[in-house]
């Protein structure tokens, strides 16, 4: 930890790793997104790990869900990311994929959040765009984030990003993260190494930082 102009700079995941600064974001472990991803179930058990983590040394934990907008509240730029996923050229054929409230759209079993804490819909890649989450952090005092979800390289990066933008720490869980392509996944993590401004680790070693926290 180093000091300036009164602040402590968090460096490293262990300055970081501290509840009254530091929340947990599972991002997007939906039903619907989970089956799409080969080692989805291994993702889910990461998340789970963290989770459990998270709850017994009083970090706060948050949770994101992708929502589709009905096809005909759907504006131009939900169109044109619908066709390009769905691989359509005609609007008409589209359909919405994770509509509020249906069975694809729910968070995996295992990751229901409990009484304290928060799931938080979205239409946009970034977590932070059009959600409560920035206000919802920074209230809390927290500048620092632990991230796990699915995908790394369609969601997950983007959110890092615009995290670092809003002045936050944001530490990707990597073996927590999932990839609908591996290669993609890979690029993603380099370019965030290679840009900074975040951390990355795993979910032992975030889990075991986490406990330590809690016996000092």
């Amino acid at each position: 930890m180093r000091h300036a102009n009164g602040l402590d700079i968090a460096q490293t995941v262990q300055d970081a790793c501290d509840p009254a600064r530091m929340a947990l974001l599972i991002y997007d472990m939906q039903v619907g997104i989970v089956r799409q991803i080969p080692d989805g179930d291994e993702v889910v058990d990461a998340c789970v790990r963290l989770r459990e983590a998270a709850r017994a040394n009083g970090f706060r934990v948050f949770y994101t869900r992708h929502m589709s907008l009905p096809m005909a509240l759907a504006g131009v730029s939900q169109l044109r990311t619908a066709m390009l996923w769905q691989r359509v050229d005609d609007p008409g054929r589209l359909h919405a994929p994770f509509p509020q409230g249906s069975p694809q759209y729910q968070l995996a079993p295992e990751l229901t959040p409990g009484p304290d804490e928060v799931a938080f819909d979205k239409i946009t890649m970034s977590a932070f765009t059009a959600t409560p989450l920035d206000i919802a952090l920074r209230d809390c005092g927290i500048d620092t984030f632990a991230i796990a979800g699915i995908a790394l390289e369609v969601g997950i990066e983007p959110t890092v990003r615009h995290a670092m933008d809003l002045g936050y720490l944001p530490i990707v869980v990597t073996d927590a993260c999932g990839s609908g392509n591996p290669a993609a996944g890979e690029r993603s993590l380099a370019a965030l190494a290679y840009s900074g401004g975040s951390l990355a680790t795993d979910t032992a070693a975030l889990s075991g930082l986490m406990a330590r926290r809690r016996e000092r």
